[in-house]
């Protein structure tokens, strides 16, 4: 299925400490092609290598990675 961001955001971890792995996360609000909305936290670096931003149409391949609508 192929999801439009329409926000992404820091994900909120409110005052936990977090480990010395974390790996940073973001949030993203999506918007699937029947319009249902839904919420999903991918690693920040992963969009940074695929220059994901805002308003660009993404999917999730069976190990639920990140990947950009060309």
């Amino acid at each position: 299925m192929t999801y439009l961001i329409t926000k992404i955001q820091e994900a909120d971890y409110g005052c936990e400490e977090r480990p010395a792995d974390y790996v940073p996360q973001v949030l993203l609000k999506l918007k699937d092609e029947s319009g249902q909305e839904s919420y999903r936290e991918v690693p920040d670096a992963d969009l940074y290598a695929q220059n994901i931003k805002e308003g660009d149409r993404v999917t999730f391949n069976q190990d639920n990675h990140i990947q950009k609508e060309v």
